[in-house]
C-alpha cells in the first residue's frame, strides 16, 4: 500500500501541522512533492547536480549529513524497522491496510482487506475492537496498558486515528512516502473531502514488565499475609467463654498494602464468674505497631491475675507504655462484668465508648469518666459503671469502624449505635451486622477490631442451671457451724453429688473460718452455680488478702488456704470498693 495517502492525529501535533501548511513558501520534500520547474537560479543559490538548493538542507547553518535523512525513507520501511506491533486498519469494519514484520513474527500474516474481527482475534483477545470503533468516531486517540493475549505476552496499546484522502488513489505501492500529521483544523472534515477513516495500532510488547509487576504483586500478597499472621497470632486464637455471657470477636486489617496495625481485643477470666473485657488500639502501622500491641495485651493479662479495679490496671498499663515507647500512641479500653452486680465497671484511656444496647433497643454510651492514651504520664485514671442486664449487649470497638476521613467521629459513633439497636442474634451475627452497616470492606483503609458480649436472659430449662445463695455472717464462734449447716442445705437442694457437697461444705468452712480468724465483719458468704461451676466465695471487711503458705507439722493452724487449693479447681483473692476483701474458690460440675 501507499502511505502517502494516509496521515495520521497525533496529540499535540495539529497546531505544528496547521503552521507547516501556511507556509506555502516551504519546498515539498523528495519523493512526496513535485520537482520545482526550471527557472532562474536565486542569488546565491547551489546548483549542483542540476537541481535547486532545498533551503531546508541548511536551515540551521549545516551541511546536509551524508547518510539516509528521514525524507529517505518511507513510512512502510520505518514501521517496519520498528520492534513494536504496528497494524492499519480503514473503514468502519476495520479492514487491513498494513501490518509490521514484528506484527506478522507474533500473529502470523494477515490478508490484505479482510476485516479485522475475521482476520486478526488477537485484536478482540486484547478487547480492542470497541476501543477502535470508538477512536475512529471522536478522532481521540486511545492507549491501554499491559493487555495479555492467549500466548501468555503482554502488550500495551496506542490506538490512532488516521484518513486517507481520495485524491491520492492514483498513488503506486512502492512510493515512498510519510505519514502526514492532521492539523486540528481538518479535524472531523475528511468525509466532506472524500476521505476514509482509519486506525494505526501501536503495540508494545510489555511482557517482561507485565511478568514482573506479577511477581511484584505476590510478593505483596506473601508479606501481607505474613504480617497478618503475625497480626492475629498476637490476638487470643480461641475467646474464653464466660458462663454468663457470650461473646464474639472481629479483626480486619486495613488496607491492601502489608504493614498492619496495633488493634487488639481480650477476654480474659478472673474467677468466682467474673471477666475482663479489654480492646486497645496502638496508633500507626507496621511492625512496630504491632509490636507495641503484643506487650500491651501481655501486660493486660499479666496485670488482670492481680483482679484489681480497671482504673488500677490502666494506671500500670499507662507506666509500662511510656517505657516501651512514649512516642508511640495507644488508647484502651478495660472493663471488669461481674453477674452478682449485673454491670461492667470500666477504665478507659482515651479509647471511644463503650455501648450497651437494652433489651428493648435502647443504646447507652459509656462516656465517662475517660482518660488520656496510655504513655503521658501524671493521669489518676477513675472507673465507671454502666448496667449490663439481661438481654443486653454490650460492643466495644476500635476507631476503624467509626472515623472516615469525611465525616465528624461521633457521626460515626452514632450510625454504630443506630446499627446496633436493630442488631439481633448471636454475637457473631450482631459482630457481622455491624461490620456491614457501617460500610467496612476488605479495602477498608483501617484495622478494625469488635468485641461484642451479650448477657442473655435465661428462662425455663437453662434458667435452672444457674442459681445464688447468701448468708450473712455477724462473726463469733457459731459463724462457721452456721455456714457449714447452710453450705449443706443449698448444695442438696441443687442436687449436687454426694462427693461434690461435701468437698463444697468443707472449702466454705475453711473459708469462713479464715474469715473470722483474720478479717473483721461484717462477713457474707455466698454460694453460686452455673451450668459449669459451682463456685463459693467469703466477703469481709478487711483488706489484707491471705496467702497460701506452708505449715510445719507442728503449727495448729495456717492450713485452711491450703487445704482450699488442694480440693478445689482454682482459688483466690481481691479487694472490694471501700475496703475488705473477698476470697474465693471454684468447683467444676461432672459432665
Amino acid at each position: 500500500m501507499n502511505f502517502t495517502r494516509w496521515s495520521a492525529r497525533l496529540p499535540g501535533t495539529q497546531r505544528r501541522a496547521a503552521a507547516r501548511d501556511d507556509r506555502s513558501s516551504v519546498p515539498p520534500a523528495r519523493a512526496e512533492y513535485a520537482q520545482p520547474e526550471a527557472g532562474p537560479r536565486p542569488p546565491g543559490g547551489d546548483t549542483r547536480g542540476g537541481t535547486s538548493h532545498d533551503p531546508r538542507d541548511d536551515s540551521r547553518g549545516e551541511a546536509r549529513p551524508g547518510g539516509p535523512t528521514p525524507e529517505d525513507l518511507s513510512a512502510r520501511d520505518i514501521l517496519g524497522q520498528l520492534p513494536a506491533l504496528v497494524a492499519l486498519v480503514y473503514g468502519p469494519d476495520h479492514r487491513i491496510a498494513y501490518v509490521n514484520d514484528a506484527y506478522t513474527a507474533a500473529f502470523g500474516p494477515r490478508p490484505a482487506g479482510a476485516t479485522a474481527a475475521e482476520a486478526m482475534p488477537e485484536l478482540h483477545e486484547l478487547s480492542l475492537l470497541p476501543l477502535m470503533d470508538q477512536v475512529l468516531r471522536s478522532g481521540t486517540p486511545r492507549t491501554v496498558k499491559s493487555r495479555k493475549v492467549r500466548g501468555g505476552n503482554s502488550y500495551t496499546v496506542t490506538c490512532t486515528p488516521v484518513h486517507r484522502d481520495s485524491d491520492d488513489e492514483g498513488a503506486g505501492e512502492g512510493g515512498k512516502g510519510g505519514l502526514k500529521k492532521q492539523s486540528r483544523n481538518n479535524k472531523g472534515s475528511g468525509r466532506d473531502r472524500g476521505s476514509e477513516g482509519g486506525v494505526l495500532v501501536y503495540a508494545a510488547d510489555v511482557t517482561d514488565h507485565a511478568e514482573a509487576a506479577e511477581r511484584l504483586r505476590a510478593s505483596e500478597r506473601r508479606h501481607r499475609e505474613t504480617a497478618v499472621t503475625l497480626q492475629r497470632s498476637l490476638l487470643p486464637q480461641e475467646l474464653e467463654q464466660p458462663d454468663d455471657l457470650r461473646i464474639a470477636a472481629t479483626y480486619q486489617p486495613g488496607g491492601t498494602d502489608a504493614a498492619v496495625g496495633g488493634d487488639w481485643y481480650d477476654v480474659i477470666t478472673l474467677g468466682a464468674g467474673r471477666t475482663a473485657l479489654v480492646i486497645g488500639d496502638v496508633m500507626g502501622r507496621g511492625v512496630r505497631a504491632a509490636a507495641v500491641m503484643g506487650q500491651l495485651r501481655t501486660a493486660v493479662r499479666a496485670y488482670a491475675r492481680l483482679d484489681l479495679p480497671p482504673h488500677e490496671v490502666l494506671q500500670l498499663l499507662d507506666g509500662l507504655a511510656a517505657e516501651i515507647d512514649a512516642s508511640q500512641i495507644a488508647t484502651c479500653a478495660y472493663a471488669v462484668h461481674d453477674p452478682n452486680e449485673g454491670r461492667l465497671v470500666y477504665s478507659s484511656a482515651g479509647h471511644l465508648p463503650i455501648l450497651v444496647c437494652d433489651e428493648d433497643g435502647t443504646v447507652h454510651r459509656a462516656e465517662d469518666p475517660t482518660g488520656p492514651p496510655l504513655g503521658t504520664g501524671g493521669w489518676i485514671h477513675t472507673s465507671g459503671t454502666i448496667p449490663l442486664p439481661p438481654g443486653s449487649t454490650a460492643v466495644l470497638y476500635t476507631d476503624g469502624l467509626v472515623e472516615r476521613r469525611s465525616e465528624d467521629i461521633d457521626e460515626g459513633v452514632a450510625a454504630l449505635e443506630r446499627a446496633l439497636s436493630g442488631a439481633k442474634g448471636s454475637p457473631q451475627v450482631v459482630c457481622d451486622r455491624l461490620i456491614r452497616s457501617l460500610g467496612v470492606t476488605a479495602e477498608h483503609d483501617d484495622d478494625v477490631a469488635v468485641l461484642v458480649v451479650q448477657h442473655p436472659a435465661r428462662t425455663g430449662a437453662d434458667a435452672e442451671l444457674f442459681h445464688n445463695a447468701s448468708l450473712d455472717l455477724l462473726g463469733g464462734i457459731e459463724a462457721a457451724p452456721r455456714a457449714r449447716a447452710f453450705a449443706t442445705g443449698v448444695l442438696t437442694s441443687w442436687r449436687f453429688p454426694v462427693d461434690l457437697c461435701d468437698l463444697g461444705v468443707l472449702a466454705a468452712g475453711e473459708l469462713v473460718a479464715n474469715s473470722l480468724k483474720h478479717g473483721t465483719p461484717p462477713m457474707r458468704l455466698g454460694l453460686r452455680r452455673t451450668d459449669r461451676r459451682l463456685i463459693i466465695e467469703v466477703t469481709d471487711g478487711d483488706d489484707h488478702l491471705p496467702r497460701r503458705r506452708r505449715a510445719d507439722p507442728a503449727d495448729e493452724a495456717g492450713r485452711g488456704i491450703s487445704i482450699v487449693a488442694t480440693i478445689a479447681s482454682s482459688w483466690g483473692s481481691r479487694r472490694t470498693p471501700g475496703g475488705g476483701k473477698a476470697v474465693w474458690c471454684e468447683f467444676a460440675l461432672p459432665r
